[in-house]
């Protein structure tokens, strides 16, 4: 069945080239018109905390609960929000723990997504090779097609 309605995740982190990305994903559930609603969720994926041992008698907090935070995420998630606002665009903005390439493989799975959009890194070929790059890991495992922005 033909559905021209479209559920984009993006991958949000704060950088150049992921405020592209938020700008592609809302382009793309643009595309669909007014009639058909698309739905775009951005994600954050921050690292997964540690667990605590018990020589940890003051344990971290959460990033999200530290003082700041909403400021933060406001300044993270600004360009997603206000493209989708302009563009009236349903958008869901999620902040997730875990390994990014993992933890969004695993929210487009969750969503039901038809596209998964992330920006490029921008690493050199020799780093990208002995680091990896999450989009890398998100082009090769996903389930659903993967755009990637430069």
């Amino acid at each position: 069945m033909l559905t021209l309605s479209k559920k984009v995740l993006v991958a949000i982190d704060g950088s150049p080239q992921s405020d592209k990305a938020a700008e592609e994903a809302v382009r793309m559930a643009m595309v669909s018109g007014s009639r058909f609603k698309s739905q775009v969720y951005a994600v954050l994926v921050l690292p997964s905390m540690k667990t605590p041992t018990f020589t940890d008698f003051f344990p971290d907090k959460p990033a999200t609960e530290m003082p700041g935070w909403q400021e933060k995420r406001d300044r993270l998630f600004y360009v997603v929000e206000k493209a989708a606002g302009e563009a009236d665009v349903q958008l869901e903005s999620m902040v997730v723990y875990g390994d990014p390439a993992e933890e969004l493989i695993r929210m487009a799975m969750d969503k039901n997504c038809d596209m998964i959009i992330v920006g490029s890194s921008g690493k050199g070929r020799v780093k990208r090779t002995l680091l990896g790059s999450v989009s890398t890991k998100v082009a090769l495992h996903a389930h659903c097609s993967v755009y990637i922005v430069r």
